[in-house]
């Protein structure tokens, strides 16, 4: 009948209709949690990259600290003395020797470059970094680890020192497993875990000296004391068989270096660059007992807000074994480096990386968008301000060589600035984007903050400073001169030169002179010379026979 049902059996295609926004987006849904356990690993890689690895031997090596390491290693494998170390023909007590064997490991696989030199650093960094994440998602779950891990990755304080061809990204690895395998042993008290606590201990000591020491067993028994615990620190303290570890991985080169320096190497290392260095400021690095508040602020950027949100927890430091532990450890180094009369930002980063640990585990807790956005905004605006600050301020230096260092435009190209606004434009936009959680956008920015650091900020420096120095000496090797420096401290250049630079106290006649612009006049009064080179403050000048 018109109009009325089908007959029974009779057979109609369905009509086509769209499939439903739920089905169309089932593949990607299903994606989603597929990816989302490799977001954190890829970010953390991608911030590993660009914090320690990107550019890392693009820029000249920094004075004083990196060239008088790289420099003191060109002439460990030049005399092929791998005991004692050199600089410009002098002996060098500042450091053990550890640093020096894999950078040379480095040079000699590598060449002799920035490059091999600031390696060993970097990869030491990505092993502290990897400590980090071990730990924090052992006892803190694998969001946590992941947070933590990512936080120092991308931390300024952790970037500049994991790239300087220095000491101090091997000292904070060691110090990191030591005070990890104390707290695991604190846990589960197995006598494998103290042992490995001795043998970290023990490379510290062969990279820095006592101070690998003094942090781990100070802040533990501070630790083991606060949780009532402190007779079961002194049993583990008098293990003969970490004992014996410590000492047979640190005592043969003290005693190799004693045997060969005798009491000059206990004056020079131990007195001098411990003890005094304890008592008094040395080479002019003094500060007030708040000098560490500030440098806390700047070492912990762009996470400083985060920082500042962590920091009440202090008042629950006995809540648990782990935060206990953690305050511990950021508190004495905070405390006793405060007291020291030789103070230099870095020594901070002793007890940086407990403070990771607690940021991460907080991160959810901020909520401010001001407090979390504002110093990473600060900073990329004093990064994108600094050519207009220099041209504005330092034609005005009374010093000659820092007027010449800080006035050079060169080093801020049309691709430097436009870099730098785009960062910051892409900053400013996480910050009032309200479409993630703030963390993420936080740890977005401090992507881009790391990237503004390695990319242009640190390049930059570098040229100001470093770069005529370079260049001088390259100069120098292709001219054959040989040179003295007078009244100058680079040791970078002697490392560019392939050469010892020895320091004169009196220029002499026919001498090639490397000094500084503000030391022209001086030598003008010892009589005429042939100015060779001048570029940022940086002279090389020939005294006429």
């Amino acid at each position: 009948m018109k109009g009325g049902p089908a007959r029974q059996g009779a057979s109609f295609p369905p009509p086509r209709l769209p499939a439903p926004a739920d089905t169309q987006a089932a593949p990607l849904v299903r994606l989603r949690p597929r990816l989302r356990p490799l977001m954190a690993p890829l970010a953390l890689l991608g911030a590993l990259f660009v914090g320690l690895f990107f550019r890392l031997g693009g820029i000249p090596l920094f004075d004083v600290d990196e060239g008088a390491f790289g420099e003191a290693t060109r002439e460990m494998l030049e005399r092929g003395d791998y005991v004692s170390t050199w600089l410009n023909g002098q002996p060098r007590y500042d450091k053990p020797i550890l640093i020096y064997w894999l950078q040379a490991a480095s040079v000699q696989l590598l060449g002799l470059d920035e490059f091999a030199l600031r390696l060993p650093s970097a990869l030491a960094a990505t092993a502290w970094i990897a400590a980090i994440l071990a730990f924090a998602r052992r006892f803190l779950g694998r969001d946590t680890g992941h947070a933590a891990a990512f936080i120092a990755a991308s931390t300024a304080g952790l970037t500049v020192i994991g790239r300087g061809a220095i000491a101090d990204a091997l000292l904070n690895l060691f110090l990191a497993l030591s005070m990890f395998d104390i707290y695991r042993y604190a846990v589960e008290p197995r006598p494998a875990l103290r042992r490995r606590a001795f043998l970290w201990i023990g490379l510290g000591l062969l990279t820095k000296g006592p101070v690998a020491l003094l942090v781990p067993g100070a802040a533990s028994l501070l630790f083991f004391a606060l949780r009532g615990r402190a007779a079961d620190w002194w049993r583990a303290l008098r293990d003969p068989v970490g004992w014996a570890i410590l000492l047979a991985v640190s005592m043969p080169w003290y005693l190799l270096e004693y045997g060969r320096r005798g009491d000059a190497f206990l004056a020079g290392f131990f007195l001098r660059h411990n003890v005094e260095r304890f008592l008094s400021p040395l080479q002019g690095h003094g500060g007030s007992l708040l000098y560490y508040l500030p440098a806390m602020l700047l070492l912990l950027l762009p996470y400083t807000g985060l920082f500042l949100r962590t920091l009440p927890g202090l008042r629950r430091m006995k809540a648990t074994p782990l935060d206990s532990f953690l305050w511990c450890w950021f508190l004495f180094v905070l405390v006793f480096f405060s007291l020291a009369g030789t103070k230099l930002p870095h020594y901070l980063l002793y007890g940086a990386t407990p403070l990771f640990v607690l940021m991460a585990r907080r991160r959810r807790e901020l909520r401010s968008t001001l407090l979390a956005f504002a110093p990473p905004l600060l900073f990329l605006a004093l990064v994108a301000a600094l050519p207009r600050l220099l041209e504005r301020f330092a034609p005005g230096i009374r010093n000659p060589y820092m007027r010449e260092a800080l006035g050079r435009t060169e080093a801020f190209g049309t691709a430097w600035q436009l870099g730098v606004l785009a960062l910051l434009a892409a900053a400013l936009g996480l910050a009032l984007w309200r479409g993630a959680a703030l963390w993420r956008r936080l740890a977005a920015v401090g992507l881009l903050c790391s990237l503004a650091l390695t990319g242009l900020l640190l390049p930059a420096l570098a040229e100001l400073q470093q770069g005529p120095v370079k260049e001088a000496a390259l100069l120098a090797r292709r001219g054959g001169w040989q040179v003295h420096g007078w009244r100058i401290n680079m040791p970078s250049f002697s490392v560019y030169r392939g050469a010892v630079t020895p320091a004169t106290a009196s220029p002499r006649p026919g001498q090639v002179i490397l000094t500084r612009s503000d030391a022209l006049d001086a030598l003008a009064a010892q009589g005429p010379f042939q100015l060779l080179y001048r570029k940022g403050g940086i002279v090389l000048a020939r005294l006429p026979e």
